[in-house]
């Protein structure tokens, strides 16, 4: 049985995607400032925002700090962002002087492939000179995965996304062996925790990614199925709550108010 067709303990069944949107909000509880994208991040810190952390600060990159939407953007030049924010910047301001500067706590990155050392590829899937596809690019995540205190990546789990190597770094995780973060001078912690569908991955002290957490209904040989290398599981392996009545109403409210206003 999957997860979403499971009957669970708050009255109502709930979607993996929900789970992982829950689990991403979850881990923003005391977390000052968050470098929000649009998409998932930007639901999972909405929903954090609008539930267990009121005075949650967000950051989007097109320059609006402190944005209190009342409805998901559409995108991160979505006006609502600029007229519910606190101040607005420049962009070349909120990279150079928030973000490169070390002031933002953590940012949200998702992912076309990551590796088993969570470095990111968003450019490219095979040869840069002759690539199968080319995707959409960097953006601000190579400085977003530098800069940010730590980085939480959103993103579904399929051994198309996650392989042993990426074609291409974007945005360097912990790159090729322990302490490259270090030799290229990046000032934040890098990726701390990666949240999919199915549970939860986390460094360990070398900057390999370890299971450390599956979502209710979902077991070990289902990550490692989903996984391109050999998954190492902690021996402290959790399994995350279920959502709540309100966290899930909450988030479907949001979810519904996207393109509304």
């Amino acid at each position: 049985m999957t997860v979403d067709e499971r009957h669970t303990d708050v009255t109502d069944v709930y979607s993996a995607d929900e789970m992982m949107t829950v689990e991403a909000s979850r881990a923003l509880a005391g977390v000052a400032s968050c470098f929000v994208g649009i998409g998932l991040p930007s639901t999972a810190a909405n929903l954090a925002r609008t539930t267990h952390s009121p005075d949650l600060v967000l950051v989007y990159e097109s320059g609006c700090l402190g944005s209190k939407p009342d409805a998901l953007p559409l995108s991160i030049g979505d006006g609502m962002l600029a007229e519910t924010a606190t101040s607005v910047v420049s962009v070349p301001e909120v990279f150079n002087y928030w973000l490169q500067a070390g002031r933002i706590e953590l940012g949200f990155l998702s992912a076309a492939q990551i590796d088993r050392r969570a470095n990111i590829n968003t450019t490219v899937i095979g040869s840069y000179d002759d690539p199968k596809v080319r995707l959409p690019g960097a953006g601000g995540a190579p400085e977003i995965a530098a800069s940010c205190g730590e980085v939480i990546v959103i993103v579904r789990q399929t051994r198309r996304i996650f392989v042993d190597r990426v074609s291409f770094v974007t945005s360097v995780g912990f790159g090729d062996d322990p302490g490259d973060r270090e030799k290229f001078g990046l000032r934040g912690r890098g990726p701390r925790r990666i949240i999919t569908d199915l549970g939860i991955l986390q460094p360990d002290e070398h900057g390999d990614l370890v299971l450390t957490a599956i979502h209710p209904g979902v077991d070990v040989e289902q990550v490692r199925a989903a996984t391109g290398w050999d998954l190492r599981v902690s021996d402290d392996l959790r399994t995350t709550p279920e959502p709540t009545d309100t966290e899930l109403s909450v988030l479907r409210h949001l979810q519904s108010t996207m393109g509304q206003r």
